[in-house]
């Protein structure tokens, strides 16, 4: 297994561009980055993720989202094989101002479900039961708990990433193929059955830095003609996923989403948590 090269803090701008942009992108990146290893060899230069997403039933973390509070944060268990051996990582994503932080461990994926049922795992059940490790564990099981929070929805998606050589502190990725589907009930496996496009065609680029904003990456945004946007995988899905069953129940549009049981929770005012 290639080793985990996960950006704690960063800073993160997001583009939207063709795929007929791909290629010439992947060119100039390829001058100062290098291929994460979980690409080398596949199609596209992409590994396959899937993410589980957690929320309250009346959709709290969907909300601060939407309502555009400047500290928030999303709870996500993340996997990339639907192998039984595989771990299973937690992940709490959060923003303050315009920084990303993320807080990640991996789990034994019998202990990923028992989590989901309530059950806080062992040390053992960690993939490494390092200082770091366990925090986030158990940061991840109070904000779930407080939230009384469970599996909403399953987002999928295919990543090319490009990475420093030494440190981590640059990574340029393109994300292709973003699907959503409701998943109340999760198993871990890859396959979809009743997902929606979220993006349609579009290539996500992503920019991700943890110090200065390198120069060359400046002038790849000028050359390209690059404007920054928002993407947000999991609140664009949610909001994609309630308009389809909308259609489909006959609903009025903003008054019913995604909860626990389906088409349930309501918008309602919501107050910021602290992660």
């Amino acid at each position: 297994m290639a080793p985990d090269r996960l950006q704690q803090q960063r800073f993160e701008l997001k583009y939207f561009i063709p795929e007929s942009l791909a290629e010439p992108i992947r060119g100039f990146v390829s001058c100062y980055l290098e291929l994460d290893a979980y690409g080398v060899g596949k199609p596209l230069n992409s590994y396959a993720i899937h993410s589980i997403y957690l929320d309250s039933d009346d959709m709290a973390l969907y909300w601060d989202t939407v309502n555009g509070l400047k500290n928030r944060y999303k709870l996500r268990l993340r996997y990339y094989t639907d192998d039984p051996k595989a771990p299973v990582f937690l992940e709490i994503k959060r923003r303050s101002n315009e920084a990303i932080l993320k807080q990640r461990a991996g789990l034994r994926r019998i202990a990923a479900a028992a989590l989901l049922r309530g059950d806080l795992p062992a040390v053992e059940d960690l993939v490494h039961a390092d200082a770091k490790s366990v925090i986030a564990l158990n940061r991840f099981y109070e904000l779930m708990m407080r939230l009384k929070a469970g599996p909403k929805v399953h987002v999928a998606y295919l990543r090319e990433a490009w990475v420093t050589r030494h440190d981590n502190s640059v990574r340029v990725t393109m994300d292709r193929d973003t699907r959503s589907e409701q998943e109340l009930y999760p198993s871990f496996k890859c396959e979809l059955r009743r997902a929606l496009p979220v993006f349609g065609q579009e290539v996500i680029l992503e920019i991700k830095f943890t110090g200065r904003f390198p120069s060359w990456l400046g002038e790849m945004v000028r050359a390209f003609g690059l404007e920054r946007r928002s993407a947000a995988k999991y609140v664009d899905g949610v909001t994609l996923l309630n308009e389809d069953q909308q259609v489909h129940a006959g609903a009025l549009a903003g008054d019913v989403w995604i909860g626990g049981n389906g088409l349930t929770a309501r918008k309602t005012d919501t107050a910021e948590i602290d992660p």
